[in-house]
């Protein structure tokens, strides 16, 4: 008998107590145990509970009963929301009778039991867990992470020949399609949104809404979203707020009057929001006085408020072709907020002198009123300059910034290069071009004078030994040198690891390599040997841009981490301002941001990298939509990555990664040489390595899923034409939908 409880049958407050305390799933046997019943008692026990049950006291089973309202020991949970990087989760399955809300469990991520970290949970992924009520709360321990039923619980139509719905996923890592229970009304060939239909995988699901058409414009960065669970609907009390901070006035009593300077933003031509402004002009001893005016976030975002809370989930802007899923409110994001040519505009100053060195050896930051002067498109300013007809104010921007691109060029930070594709859409939505964006001058000149202002928010804050929110960019680990090191080998090169590492090592490295295919194939690994950059509150400099601080500072309207380094510079040179009527509480920083500085940059961290994971698989859908009519094509292809299955190659100036499977390169035995990353053919020789450039033909292109897939133009082992794989027992023929049926892809060789 356990010695907490005395022996006899206990009272109905005894069992719940019982249930609530006990850190084991406690079922009849253990309430018998835990009580020291027997016989005719345990009998009684069993009306006991049947009549706690049918009274709505206890819910469960009789292996495990709960409190009713409560949640069981060991259950299914689903990670319902991520709060400054803290998952929250509700029951996968809760359906009480009297309607109550799911209890909000916090989820306390551990170690699995080979002792590693379990991967970092988002919103969606289901757990099982081990829960227990502390206070009034739950909170919940990870057991191990389940796989997701379908992607994103989103999909496509398909109907087989017996009639039968089925869900074919939109995610190119899942293979396998769900039976539909319920179609909803939603006929083969749609994009849909679904959820699963019972506890058990084989319930299959049930749709919950159309989309339409999977190849609509819109369907793409839906499919994002949902797949990497976005938070991108504001409640209506946070748009209500900032409707009511956007009419808040701007007056110069308590501000900088800078309107009469002329300063300029020089964005994207297809820019949605502005928040960063320049300006120079000469200081007559071969250097620059400059401003970096950024948009004062602060001033209308305050810590704790409903648009406060939904920034903190979102953590950044997030930017698709067809659409921005906005980290604040519209009215803030592209009106109020956004540094419009000729609007009065609430904004952060920083000032800063640039010595004739290039270097910055003063910096002021105020609070201003500004009036931008023009807004221009990087081509126009590149066109305007190059043209020899750009205004002053043009050329001593541009005049500044080849005293900072000196100082850079000094500092010789890593230089790669790293094309950016760009998908333009014509004006229903369809893509028109897809092509390497250009880079100009007129982009290295507003890159620099923000990595000016960075820096100097960062020493700022030192300074006054203020929190910082760090950009941190660490040098590589011994771990991924030590493989670049043995890397090099196979070309010949040597990289001494007993040097200091930093990136002019990497610059110099590139430089002496002629050959371009072998440089570009170097080039790779370097990239694989370098740190992901990330937040923190620790100074442990950005390898990278070679700067000893750095911070961002300079777009607060899609990025949390610069609106925290706004707030905590208003704290630092008391920047505050008298409370407005519209906007109450102070503008610096939170005593929950500045007493855990490093739980929110760890949250905004993964958002970061969410939305760059959400951006790029965009990108691909755009892609494979884009070449889909090109199937047979032959491109002019450069290998990524090889792995013992095959290869993957990117189509020169488009992108797109796409597989070729070892087993389509013939008959010949290719042997994988993990070393040197490559491939090689036992008996000609042939090798495949990152790098290597050739002729490949597409084989298949899903818009859906954003996958390619490539062969060699004589290959003997082409692909053929992709359909879906058979369910068990039966082989299915699929409708057709209106734009044709996306399907699965199967990979030949082995598996992925």
């Amino acid at each position: 008998m356990n010695k907490n409880h005395k022996p006899g049958m206990p009272t109905r407050a005894q069992i719940l107590e019982f249930l609530q305390t006990s850190p084991t799933i406690a079922g009849k046997r253990e309430i018998a145990k835990a009580f020291g019943l027997k016989g005719q008692e345990k009998i009684a026990l069993k009306a006991l509970l049947k009549d706690m049950a049918e009274e709505g006291l206890i819910d469960g089973k009789k292996t495990a009963y709960h409190r009713m309202g409560g949640v069981p020991k060991v259950t299914t949970l689903r990670v319902a929301e991520i709060e400054d990087g803290e998952p929250f989760a509700i029951p996968d399955a809760w359906s009480p009778d009297d309607g109550a809300p799911p209890p909000r469990i916090r989820v306390i991520e551990g170690k699995g039991k080979n002792g590693n970290r379990f991967p970092a949970l988002k919103v969606g992924d289901r757990i099982l867990a081990r829960t227990e009520e502390v206070g009034r709360g739950w909170r919940a321990f990870v057991m191990k992470k389940l796989p997701a039923r379908t992607e994103g619980l989103m999909g496509v139509v398909e109907i087989d020949a017996s009639g039968k719905g089925w869900l074919a996923p939109v995610d190119k890592r899942v293979r396998t399609s769900s039976p539909i229970s319920d179609l909803g009304g939603a006929e083969a060939g749609q994009l849909v949104v679904a959820e699963p239909a019972g506890k058990s995988p084989r319930s299959g699901v049930k749709v919950t809404e159309v989309i339409g058409d999977p190849l609509a414009p819109k369907a793409f960065s839906l499919i994002a979203i949902a797949k990497h669970g976005i938070p991108h609907v504001f409640p209506q009390e946070a748009l209500d707020e900032a409707e009511r901070a956007a009419k808040e006035p701007l007056s110069a009593e308590h501000r900088e009057d800078l309107r009469h300077v002329p300063i300029v933003a020089i964005d994207p031509a297809d820019a949605r929001d502005h928040d960063d402004a320049i300006w120079a002009e000469p200081d007559g001893n071969g250097g620059f006085n400059a401003i970096v005016a950024i948009a004062d976030v602060s001033f209308y975002v305050r810590p704790g408020s409903q648009v406060d809370r939904e920034a903190r989930k979102r953590g950044n802007s997030v930017y698709f072709p067809d659409r921005v899923v906005p980290m604040l409110p519209e009215v803030l994001s592209a009106d109020v907020c956004s540094l419009k040519e000729g609007a009065d505009r609430a904004a952060m100053a920083c000032h800063m002198r640039i010595s004739p060195e290039g270097k910055v050896t003063k910096w002021r930051f105020t609070r201003a009123l500004v009036r931008i002067a023009h807004n221009i498109a990087y081509e126009d300013a590149q066109a305007a300059i190059d043209g020899g007809e750009a205004p002053e104010y043009l050329t001593n921007l541009w005049d500044a910034w080849k005293l900072l691109f000196a100082a850079r060029q000094a500092r010789d930070p890593l230089e790669l290069e790293l094309p950016e594709r760009q998908v333009k859409l014509d004006d229903q939505g369809k893509i028109s071009e897809i092509a390497v964006r250009e880079r100009l001058d007129a982009h290295r000149v507003v890159e620099d004078f923000m990595i000016a202002a960075n820096v100097a928010a960062a020493k700022a804050l030192e300074a006054k030994t203020a929190p910082v929110v760090y950009r941190v960019h660490e040098q590589p680990g011994r771990e991924k040198l030590i493989a670049l090191r043995d890397y090099m080998k196979t070309f010949g090169h040597s990289l001494a690891l007993g040097q200091v590492i930093t990136p002019g090592l990497f610059n110099r490295m590139l430089k002496d390599i002629a050959d371009e295919s072998e440089r570009a194939q170097v080039m790779e690994a370097v990239l694989r040997s370098q740190t992901q950059a990330y937040y923190g509150p620790d100074n442990m400099g950005h390898f990278g841009l070679a700067l000893g601080s750095y911070a961002h500072f300079t777009s607060p309207i899609r990025r949390y981490a610069d609106l925290l380094v706004h707030r905590a510079l208003v704290d630092a040179y008391k920047l505050e301002q008298p409370e407005p009527k519209h906007l109450p509480g102070h503008s610096g920083l939170s005593d929950r941001d500045r007493d855990d500085l490093g739980k929110i940059s760890e949250a905004i961290s993964k958002t970061e990298r969410r939305a760059m994971e959400a951006e790029r698989d965009t990108i691909d859908r755009y892609v494979a939509a884009w070449l889909a009519g090109r199937v047979g094509e032959v491109f002019e292809t450069r290998i990524t990555g090889v792995t013992s299955f095959g290869f993957f190659a990117t189509i020169v100036g488009l992108g797109g990664d796409g597989l070729v499977p070892v087993s389509t390169l013939g008959r010949e035995h290719f042997r994988w040489e993990e070393g040197a990353q490559r491939l090689i053919g036992e008996d000609s020789g042939t090798t495949y390595a990152p790098g290597d450039r050739l002729q490949l033909r597409l084989g298949e292109a899903n818009p859906l899923t954003g996958a390619l897939k490539f062969e060699l133009p004589d290959a003997e082992g082409r692909i053929e034409p992709r359909g879906n794989p058979p369910p068990p027992r039966e082989k299915r023929k699929f409708e057709q939908g209106k734009r044709g049926r996306p399907g699965n892809i199967r990979h030949q060789g082995r598996k992925r």
